[in-house]
């Protein structure tokens, strides 16, 4: 069954002859670098091996061929069950090419979101990574089940029919219109079942022509290392925009492995959740903690060179004079041995897919080390605000994308309109019709300001918001970010919706070695520090240490490393109102 769109367009549909689809983005991308290197794989752990571009290229053909072979045709859905790999990669351009729409799953998620999102989106066929995974679609009603393990047997299929039919690929991304669908990407689903994006091929390119316009933003010589999941808009905008850009992609299937990838690697680029960075900052301070005497001295100085050399790089000035003989200095003898943790060479550091704490930016700067932060949504093709290489503000989201209009309703609600807003909720138009307005603005559901040089700083979700009894409202995200910078807390849930007073929840990081109860005092300074700035309805009165982090297996973080609010507080309820007895 071929998919067909099930909701109005956001916008004017593009000329169908313009080309600007995946299938012609990968073409005209790799028929420009044959012999550089696309991709690096670990083939075991330390040894790393380059694909080249040649290489990638004969693989999705070859890929193509077979799915045509297989009897795979334009406007169908096709699966993909999968960590980050190169696989993944390839079988997603192959895709692209024969006009079948991608509707990845998360290889973290459980058999019940992947069956919900092949089933929902009509998928014909799933490509499954090993085993593990076929068996979550082993109830699901599909035409054809392929493991990681078929895809040789695809490629000598497609070698054949290549022979037998030379031209058919090339005919079938010629038959490819720009509005045509390119693939559904679920969103996380925080509140519910996930929903079904329909984004279109106009819509993916786009996106990348708007990120590939930044200056500085991109160069051909970066290695970037990806262990972001692919069935993530974030992760998939990096890979298509690798492609067309002719960057290198160092692949991470397991995010608990990046920091040996990074030390393996040395990437230039590294794209993150903001709970990798959180991670990397408690260390840094964790161990600067541990100095004493002269070197603890040292420590102190060359952060404060480096605070003091942030402000007026900030502003997009060059460092002069005795500031800048410092900072050289304190890069010497300190910041480069923070910088080669990191593999030494990271030029920048990219942080969207939840906050980042203000506190987390302005520190790894001052250790010399730039980590943009951007934000967007599945529904506008990933990225709608960042910040630049070569402008940027710590504790923002950064300035509008090019091509991207960015303006605030009366409510503070965000709303954006560009080429890159999708064609709506699959099956569901009740849904699309909430959040596209007439005009083609998308109402996002975020609540921020812009300010005088349309710098973007977001509050909190409009549904996120805690109403107290006492009808205060609160934003729980600035909150549990500003808990969340100490290094022994790992994870924070603000509660207090329709309550006397807000509480928290709050994990501990098993790095810092600490039970509950040697943790309380630590964690009661650090809530009082923060209550300190607070207005007295916004102040945590209570909380509760948990005696575990909040985990993807049970539910409680999408892939993205968020909260599920309504799963945690429903999995901790009788902590809940334990902090409320009385």
């Amino acid at each position: 069954m071929a998919v067909t769109e099930t909701a109005a367009h956001a916008e004017t549909a593009a000329p169908a002859s313009s080309g600007r689809t995946i299938a012609r983005l990968w073409l005209d991308a790799v028929a420009e670098r044959r012999d550089r290197a696309g991709y690096l794989v670990e083939d075991e752990p330390g040894a790393w091996r380059e694909v080249s571009w040649a290489e990638a290229a004969r693989a999705v053909d070859e890929l193509a061929h077979g799915l045509l072979a297989r009897g795979v045709r334009k406007g169908e859905a096709f699966g993909i069950l999968a960590s980050t790999r190169l696989e993944w990669v390839l079988f997603d351009f192959a895709l692209a090419l024969v006009g079948a729409v991608g509707a990845p799953a998360y290889a973290t998620g459980s058999a019940r979101e992947a069956a919900h999102i092949l089933e929902h989106s009509d998928a014909v066929g799933v490509l499954v990574e090993d085993e593990e995974q076929r068996v979550k679609v082993e109830g699901v009603d599909l035409r054809y089940v392929l493991s990681f393990a078929d895809l040789d047997d695809l490629r000598a299929r497609g070698r054949e029919h290549a022979r037998e039919h030379p031209k058919a690929v090339e005919e079938a991304a010629a038959g490819i219109a720009d509005d045509d669908l390119f693939t559904f990407i679920y969103t996380s689903g925080t509140t519910g079942l996930p929903k079904g994006c329909m984004i279109r091929h106009r819509n993916y390119h786009a996106m990348v022509d708007s990120a590939l316009a930044i200056d500085d933003w991109a160069r051909p010589d970066d290695v970037m290392l990806l262990y972001l999941p692919l069935a993530h808009n974030f992760g998939r905008l990096m890979h298509l925009q690798n492609a067309r850009a002719g960057i290198t992609t160092a692949f991470c299937p397991d995010p608990y492995r990046v920091r040996e990838a990074l030390k393996a690697v040395r990437p230039t680029v590294l794209p993150s959740v903001p709970r990798v960075y959180e991670k990397i900052q408690a260390t840094i301070t964790g161990r600067f903690d541990e100095l004493s005497g002269p070197r603890r001295r040292l420590a102190r100085w060359a952060l404060d060179v480096g605070r003091r050399a942030s402000e007026p790089r900030q502003r997009g000035e060059r460092l002069r004079g005795r500031l800048a003989l410092e900072h050289r200095l304190a890069d010497r003898l300190v910041y480069s041995k923070v910088k080669a943790e990191l593999g030494g060479r990271l030029r920048v550091g990219i942080s969207g897919g939840a906050p980042l704490a203000k506190e987390i930016g302005e520190l790894f700067h001052a250790l010399d080390i730039l980590i943009l932060e951007g934000w967007g949504q599945t529904e506008c093709t990933t990225a709608a605000a960042v910040n630049r290489p070569t402008r940027f503000r710590f504790g923002t989201v950064g300035l509008p994308m090019p091509n991207v209009e960015l303006r605030l309703a009366e409510d503070g609600e965000v709303l954006v309109r560009s080429p890159t807003i999708f064609a709506g909720y699959y099956k569901d138009p009740e849904a699309t019709r909430a959040v596209l307005e007439p005009d083609g603005w998308l109402r996002t559901g975020d609540v921020g300001t812009l300010d005088a040089d349309g710098f973007l700083t977001l509050t909190d979700r409009k549904k996120d918001l805690i109403v107290t009894a006492g009808g205060k409202n609160v934003a729980p995200q600035n909150l549990e970010n500003a808990l969340k910078a100490a290094k022994e807390i790992s994870q924070v849930l603000v509660v207090g919706d329709r309550r006397p007073y807000v509480t928290a929840l709050v994990t501990l990081d098993p790095e810092a070695g600490l039970s509950p109860e040697a943790a309380r005092p630590r964690v009661q300074k650090v809530v009082d520090e923060i209550n300190a700035g607070l207005g007295r309805f916004e102040q945590i009165k209570r909380f509760a240490i948990l005696p575990r982090d909040f985990s993807m297996a049970e539910g409680e973080l999408t892939p993205t490393l968020k909260l599920k609010r309504r799963v945690c507080e429903e999995h901790f309820a009788r902590e809940i109102e334990e902090l409320y007895d009385g």
